[in-house]
């Protein structure tokens, strides 16, 4: 297939105005201890941590095209939804009071944390965002149906109230709400080209893209973002709630929405969607030993702090990966650090058990 190049595909997502939110380009370097230690291919961290906007995140680059689309459909009000510990929430929070939005958070316990100000919830108590938590079933997504008829609710009294809100899906990820567009997939495009430039710099020629999915947008951005520019590489995300099954056709149905919105003239098909769900472990949001080590193996090796709930699942599966021999010595292998890290504290005590065993 004949690739856009950089420029072209720049071109085609500056026709989505966005707000500047973020700190671009992110550093992009090797992980030269973690490779080491684990003896097996060359790993370089994408640091999407390092965003700027609140601590950090993927999120942030979503946000700069949804807090847009927001403010020119006139909303005084931003509502989104996600589990009590959110990184997409506190960063939407974040957002929204920078550029004169309220944020109205829909918080789902699910897993099994006190309702104590601590990491993300702190955060968004300090930002004075309206915070409703409801309850959830434990280690499982949120089903969308409650989800609709909770949104519904909650809007329906902001209307009331006389405000005019903007509903944001989780993650910015699906085509829903008031996103009539996959805004937070285009961003990820983006970022793509951003890492495929430095890698260029580099004179790297990258085979892999390792990284934790949620909610979607990113891993499609990024599966877009290689269809597009550079072909060879291949997207793994490694799913930190669903089955692979239903969760890589939702994947797949961001990364057609993003071509069509992008006007890109290539294909997304099914085995271009590669997720894991072997590292969902315990359920989504839930902490066990293997985890906690984890974090402490990568802080020790590289000074990086990765989070409980995405990214420390994501290091799990490449690790074990690497283990396992799916990978070549001579690959070279971008791991996205997409954020979350205060989702560490209100974890502390699980973790340190676990790390004092």
């Amino acid at each position: 297939m004949n690739h856009l190049s950089i420029s072209d595909i720049r071109k085609r997502i500056d026709r989505y105005p966005r707000l500047p939110l973020t700190h671009l380009p992110t550093p992009f370097r090797k992980m030269e201890n973690l490779s080491r230690a684990l003896k097996g291919p060359d790993i370089f961290v994408k640091r999407d941590d390092l965003t700027g906007l609140a601590f950090g995140g993927n999120k942030s680059r979503k946000l700069e095209f949804i807090i847009q689309d927001a403010l020119e459909k006139k909303a005084d009000v931003i509502v989104t939804w996600a589990s009590v510990q959110s990184n997409w929430c506190l960063q939407t929070a974040a957002a929204a009071r920078k550029f004169g939005l309220k944020p109205v958070l829909i918080l789902f316990k699910t897993y099994d944390l006190p309702e104590e100000w601590d990491g993300n919830l702190l955060l968004d108590f300090i930002l004075e965002a309206e915070v409703q938590i409801k309850e959830a079933e434990k280690g499982k997504v949120v089903q969308p149906e409650y989800v609709e008829e909770v949104i519904e609710e909650v809007v329906n009294e902001i209307r009331e109230r006389g405000d005019t809100p903007y509903v944001a899906p989780i993650g910015g990820s699906m085509v829903g709400g008031s996103m009539d567009k996959p805004l937070g997939a285009i961003s990820y495009v983006n970022a793509f080209a951003e890492m495929l430039e430095q890698a260029q710099m580099m004179d790297l020629e990258m085979d892999y893209v390792v990284l934790a999915t949620g909610s979607g947008g990113t891993q499609a951005g990024l599966v877009v973002g290689a269809k597009a520019l550079y072909d060879r590489l291949k997207v793994l995300g490694m799913s930190v709630s669903e089955e692979k099954g239903p969760f890589s056709r939702d994947v797949l149905t961001i990364a057609k929405d993003t071509v069509e919105a992008l006007e890109i003239e290539t294909e997304v098909k099914k085995q271009d969607v590669i997720v894991f769900d072997e590292y969902i472990k315990g359920g989504y949001g839930i902490v066990d030993k293997e985890l906690a080590e984890t974090l402490r193996f990568a802080a020790i090796q590289e000074g990086i702090f990765l989070d409980p709930v995405y990214t420390g699942k994501a290091m799990v599966g490449l690790m074990d990966l690497i283990q396992k021999g799916y990978f070549k010595k001579e690959d070279k292998i971008a791991f996205f650090h997409t954020g979350g890290t205060p989702a560490i504290f209100p974890n502390k005590h699980l973790i340190s058990n676990f790390l004092k065993r």
